[in-house]
């Protein structure tokens, strides 16, 4: 490609709500234009980009025996009601009515739409396991997008769903699925991990997430110093403590503890580890019909993991309560424990089951139990894993210790169990004749997101530093002074030559500065830079790499070769 024909408009001015490097330098560099918020526009260099992600997207998921179909991006509302998932997505499923007033949403994913395509269609256990996949544009109706292509409206995603008449059949795919997708991450030359998750909205279970490392990433992931065990924080758990305080000594008694309300005034009034202290926080969880106040129990060295809340109560949503709340129901914010369960719904956190030396609140202004044991109420007690964990905590996998760190999710996922093929009552005939219904798994992969996440994971003060797999061109030859004659020559010939062996290259035959071109090739990230110029007279040009800043001379005659060493 001749970059005097090429349509890269650069810029030196970033977009005024740009936070994160993806958005500055894909939209200073020419790859994408914003439209509208969250919307946004793939010019040339993007879309070859995108293009070498989904072919070896395409090339991995041919690999496990996935085919490829394209579903409507206009779906059916009453499909979504037939799972039940209309209200339960929320604003952010797109509703809009056609002139015959029939309601379709914007597909956000397509389990209905893929289940509803399978259905009817797929009839014996004869025809499975099936695994179809897509590479296709989604929309939801974020609150606030931002970030560029990291959380838009409109994005890319690669979404497959597998039909499985066993549930072992289902995990094995899950594990093939899960190393294709590392595959994919590794060829595009990133670093990730794949982290346990919750399932959220898509529901069903054995979730996983993708992790691009990357400090600007949105979420909090624990990973192992020693093996490759990684959570989201949300899913993230602990193995047994390496270091247990020394426990206080003292007989079943309630205390008097004028004015001390936090754990941390209780822990130092009582001189004791914050571990041996009963944390209450109070909640109001939100379900389908109504509403109601659920304590959370846990250690005071812990903190509430609010998903994993949510989770335990077999809730909506979750926020905060007031003390008017509280007080209604004749609870005492600063002295609320765990051996009156009468007022409200008690969740414990499982490690403080049959915990003992304990201290905490005695229901009862100014007041604490010390020397707790509560396994005497480990038979009426609801216990559920709801503490976050902290750094340093012991892996649950080894003695190694968890750390936390930023990732971007890029793949998600899930064992979908029946919840979709059950709701829309797609079933199959087993060997025995009986009709069953599909047992499903479906892997979604951020095709645009993955984009974003390589120039966030490389860049430089001056740009974008594409891997190999993901750049645009991976040869710039760059003709410093157009009028030079010789320079010109030299230029065409090694981009000829370049082209003939099936290089992707680009020429920078434009008639500016070699100061102007040589920001331009850093900004937009070219692996290479061959630079013809000054070096010429003495036969020989440079060859800039972009991902180190380093200038290697390289005589004419080895430069072909070279290059075609480095790439």
């Amino acid at each position: 490609m001749r970059r005097s024909k090429a349509f890269i408009p650069t810029s030196k001015e970033a977009p005024s709500d740009a936070q994160l490097a993806s958005h500055i330098f894909l939209s200073r560099a020419g790859f994408v234009s914003q439209t509208a918020a969250g919307l946004y526009n793939y010019m040339p260099l993007a879309k070859r980009v995108i293009k070498k992600i989904e072919n070896i997207v395409n090339e991995e998921m041919v690999k496990v025996g996935a085919q490829e179909v394209e579903l409507s991006f206009v779906t059916p509302a009453d499909l979504w009601a037939e799972s039940g998932r209309i209200e339960k997505f929320g604003k952010e499923l797109l509703r809009f009515k056609d002139r015959k007033d029939t309601l379709y949403v914007l597909g956000p994913t397509h389990e209905e739409m893929m289940v509803d395509l399978v259905r009817n269609r797929v009839t014996s256990y004869k025809n499975l396991p099936l695994n179809l996949y897509q590479i296709k544009t989604k929309f939801r109706d974020e609150a606030r997008p931002r970030f560029g292509l990291m959380r838009g409206r409109e994005f890319i995603m690669k979404d497959g769903y597998s039909f499985h008449a066993t549930t072992e059949d289902l995990d094995r795919e899950f594990e093939a699925m899960e190393a294709a997708y590392k595959k994919v991450l590794t060829r595009l030359g990133l670093d990730f991990r794949v982290v346990e998750a919750d399932s959220g909205a898509i529901g069903g279970s054995g979730s996983k997430e993708i992790m691009v490392i990357a400090d600007s990433g949105e979420d909090t992931i624990a990973i192992c110093s020693k093996c490759e065990y990684g959570a989201n924080i949300e899913a993230a758990v602990r193995g047994k403590r390496s270091e247990i305080p020394e426990a206080p000594e003292a007989e079943f008694n309630k205390f008097q503890t004028a004015d001390v309300k936090s754990i941390e005034e209780l822990a130092a009034f009582f001189k004791v580890d914050p571990y041996y202290t009963v944390k209450c926080v109070a909640k109001k969880l939100i379900y389908e019909e109504g509403s109601e106040i659920v304590l959370f129990f846990m250690r005071g060295s812990d903190n509430l993991q609010e998903v994993k809340a949510v989770n335990a109560a077999e809730a909506l949503d979750i926020e905060d309560a007031s003390e008017e709340e509280l007080q209604e129901l004749g609870l005492l914010p600063g002295f609320i424990g765990p051996l009156d369960q009468d007022k409200a719904k008690h969740v414990i956190d499982i490690e403080l089951k049959n915990a003992t030396n304990m201290i905490c609140g005695a229901n009862e202004m100014d007041y604490h139990f010390v020397g707790v044991d509560l396994g005497i109420i480990s038979d009426v007690a609801y216990f559920a894993d709801i503490a976050e964990v902290n750094e340093g905590d012991t892996c649950p996998h080894c003695d190694g210790s968890l750390r936390f760190t930023k990732g971007i999710e890029v793949g998600h996922i899930f064992k979908l169990g029946t919840t979709y093929s059950e709701a829309l009552k797609a079933e199959f005939l087993d060997e025995n004749g009986k009709a069953q219904p599909f047992i499903m798994g479906t892997y979604g992969m951020g095709i645009s997101r993955l984009v974003a996440s390589v120039i966030e994971q490389h860049h430089d003060e001056s740009g974008c530093i594409w891997t190999k797999a993901t750049a645009p061109y991976m040869v710039n030859v760059m003709v410093s002074n157009i009028k030079d004659a010789e320079q010109v020559k030299v230029g065409e010939a090694l981009y000829a030559q370049l082209q003939e062996a099936n290089v992707e290259v680009m020429i920078d035959d434009r008639k500016d500065r070699f100061g102007f071109k040589m920001k331009d090739a850093e900004l937009i990230g070219f692996p290479y830079t061959i630079i013809i110029g000054k070096e010429l007279v003495n036969g020989n040009v440079q060859i800039f790499e972009r991902a180190t800043k380093e200038k290697n001379t390289v005589s004419i005659d080895e430069i072909f070769s070279k290059v075609m060493e480095l790439i």
